[in-house]
């Protein structure tokens, strides 16, 4: 196994995309069930490659000429669906550290065994952050119980992003298939981020209907960011693009959310804004390059 470690030439890249899933492991396992990843699919519209592995993203990136943090979301208690190896993400990054940067995901019901292969997947793979996604995992994240997580985190030194808001996985499906939207509300994180001042916590997406609590976040809490992965940037709430290019235009975070938006639609949109050109460089590489640690 070869460690991860990045090899990112950030003077040639264009921009650094926060937030992109790896969506089928090389023996043809998919990170959903299919209804899930129909019901996805058919929210987003997605046209484009809706099941890459590690290797396609690498290729796809590297011809964009942008780099991208990739991850999976381990769900197996919640759902039952065995998850993608964040091991075995990590691993075949190694061998992409010119475009790709991995992220973990560890499964929060599985207690210390969770916090163990975090510190397993930082200390022996080299992943530079973690993904949750607290509806589709089935877990709030203010809850105590999961607090040695978030303190194991904060102690390695990497941070974690969560999905906030709207949920495309599920939707359309009755019961949403049993995904409840509130503990997706970033105020959850709110006691997560004061509790544990060290850890960087990434807010994804618009987090509609919360955009104000995610704003008031990001804006009250220095280790608090928000990625705006997931939607078109042309249908951003408007206090969300004021906050971009304004208050918080150093805490937030270009990202796709590929394979269900292209990066490319989504700077195409991003450019029709209106924002500052100052603000730009920041937002879509910038922030992400201090976030990341890619600058010590």
């Amino acid at each position: 196994m070869t460690r991860y470690e990045p090899r990112l030439d950030l003077d040639a890249l264009s921009a650094i995309d926060m937030h992109v899933h790896v969506e089928q492991d090389g023996h043809g396992h998919l990170s959903l069930d299919q209804e899930l990843m129909d019901a996805s699919a058919a929210y987003f519209r997605a046209t484009d490659n809706r099941t890459p592995t590690v290797a396609d993203l690498a290729e796809r990136y590297r011809a964009a000429g942008m780099a991208a943090v990739v991850f999976t979301v381990d769900a197996g208690t919640a759902t039952g669906h065995r998850p993608l190896s964040s091991e075995d993400i990590a691993a075949e990054c190694a061998e992409h550290a010119d475009v790709l940067v991995p992220f973990g995901s560890v499964d929060p019901h599985r207690g210390s065994a969770a916090v163990e292969q975090a510190r397993r997947l930082v200390k022996e793979y080299g992943v530079r952050g973690f993904k949750f996604h607290p509806s589709l995992q089935d877990f709030a994240p203010d809850d105590r119980a999961f607090a040695p997580l978030w303190s194991a985190l904060e102690e390695l030194g990497v941070p974690a992003l969560f999905h906030t808001g709207q949920n495309g996985i599920g939707a359309g499906l009755p019961g949403g298939r049993g995904l409840k939207l509130r503990l997706s509300n970033p105020i959850l994180l709110d006691d997560v981020a004061a509790d544990h001042p060290g850890l960087t916590v990434i807010l994804a997406h618009p987090s509609v209907p919360w955009q104000a609590e995610a704003i008031s976040m990001a804006t009250h809490k220095a280790n608090v960011y928000i990625d705006l992965s997931g939607w078109a940037p042309k249908y951003f709430p408007p206090e969300l693009v004021r906050a971009a290019g304004g208050q918080l235009r150093h805490k937030v975070l270009f990202g796709s959310d590929y394979p269900l938006i292209t990066p490319e639609r989504w700077m195409s949109d991003f450019a029709e804004l209106g924002l500052k050109e100052e603000v730009l460089p920041g937002i879509v590489k910038g922030n992400a390059v201090r976030v990341l640690g890619l600058d010590r």
